[in-house]
């Protein structure tokens, strides 16, 4: 899953205009409603207004800043827990894909023998442990499927269950 970054631009040019329309809306607000002006000019309620709103733009910044941060702490956080996960879960698909190429080499193995019948055995893998399940014409090509399995890279252990039953 892939997100987009988000873009906000710097606050001071995005909230610059807002606060100018505020303060005027104040300032047409505070002269309309017959409120007392405490002795100030039009242009000193003005800039007081400005004043206010840029503070509380200041404000409302910080604040925005200050979860902007907690939000890409949390996704930080998911995003490493995901890359965990990923990491368990592709050692887990090696491990399989190991055991797939050990039964395959195994089995590749048996069929190329001429004294070996690839038909007759079959070869499972478990975490490295292959067990061969079958029929073998004779004793010597039991050990030697055996001895086949045991030389290939990634076998641990190998349990021959192989039955000999002479052919015919």
């Amino acid at each position: 899953m892939t997100s987009t970054p988000l873009h906000f631009p710097p606050a001071g040019i995005a909230l610059r205009p807002l606060a100018v329309a505020a303060a005027v809306v104040l300032a047409i607000s505070l002269s309309a409603c017959g409120k007392q002006d405490d002795g100030k000019t039009a242009g000193q309620q003005l800039d007081s207004a400005i004043a206010k709103t840029e503070e509380a733009a200041a404000r409302a910044k910080a604040k925005a800043q200050s979860e902007m941060a907690s939000a890409g702490a949390a996704m930080k956080n998911a995003t490493q827990g995901a890359e965990s996960s990923s990491k368990d879960m592709a050692g887990k698909a090696g491990e399989k894909i190991d055991d797939l190429t050990i039964t395959t080499t195994v089995t590749t193995g048996l069929a190329k023998d001429p004294d070996l019948s690839v038909l007759k055995i079959n070869v499972d893998t478990r975490n490295g442990a292959v067990t061969l399940n079958g029929s073998a014409p004779t004793e010597a090509a039991r050990e030697k499927a055996a001895a086949l399995a045991k030389g290939t890279k990634g076998v641990n252990s190998v349990d021959n269950k192989l039955v000999v039953k002479p052919a015919g």
